[in-house]
């Protein structure tokens, strides 16, 4: 379209929507009604398949490796491994799924622990079907599945209390970004999809992507949240 490289593998075995057939989804929590539950949702979709179980964090990576899902649902508080150090585990696999943490919580201090250490965002165990559909595909398409009200109030939580180093240390890496790199980063900084940006910005949504793709390299993120994160910390928002 306008000669823009295409987005990175982020995600385990990944590739186009239209090519890659169903999203595969590992579920992780100990509670084995709530996987029960989660497995019934996720079956509704002709598009969303469950391969795979487990009940504890510590067993997330042997079950990554053994069914190569494309999204982990990981819940935060497990007796054994916690999902944030399952999280931190399994993204640091060759192939990384793309994670999302399950909390019964809204403002769940650990689930901001588990976005550091990765994870694409969060959902509450008692989303709808709907909601919990939706950010399956939208993580797996190498997205954040937080919604920008959501976003922002993220980013304030991680703005609490701000530390010296951590706001010089977020200049430093923005300097060394172009302009409209800076102006896309801005824009994820304030929750915006890669469709509004596009609009906002009077780019098309495959340039868009391909910024994305350069900050995520460039700026050391793990997702688009921590490339927020980034930008408030260093105050562009």
């Amino acid at each position: 379209m306008n000669g823009a490289p295409p987005e990175p593998d982020l995600v385990a075995g990944s590739a186009p929507p239209e090519a890659r057939g169903p999203v595969r989804v590992l579920l992780v929590d100990d509670d084995p009604l709530v996987r029960a539950a989660l497995r019934m949702i996720l079956a509704t979709a002709a598009d969303v398949v469950v391969v795979g179980e487990a009940a504890d964090g510590g067993d997330v990576v042997a079950a990554a490796n053994a069914h190569r899902p494309d999204v982990v649902l990981m819940d935060v508080r497990m007796p054994g491994v916690d999902g944030i150090a399952a999280t931190e585990r399994v993204r640091a696999l060759p192939r990384p799924p793309q994670v999302i943490v399950l909390t019964t919580f809204h403002l769940d201090d650990y689930v901001f622990a588990a976005l550091r250490a990765g994870a694409s965002g969060f959902l509450l165990k008692d989303s709808p079907p709907t909601e919990i559909l939706q950010a399956v595909r939208t993580v797996a398409d190498g997205a954040a599945m937080l919604s920008p009200a959501v976003t922002r109030t993220l980013i304030e939580r991680f703005a609490d209390n701000p530390v010296d180093t951590r706001r010089t240390d977020a200049m430093r890496r923005l300097d060394g970004l172009s302009e409209r790199e800076r102006e896309v980063a801005t824009e994820v900084g304030h929750g915006l999809s890669n469709a509004e940006i596009a609009a906002k910005l009077y780019m098309s949504e495959a340039t868009v992507k391909a910024h994305v793709s350069r900050l995520l390299t460039r700026l050391g993120a793990a997702n688009r949240v921590q490339i927020a994160i980034l930008v408030h910390n260093a105050g562009a928002i």
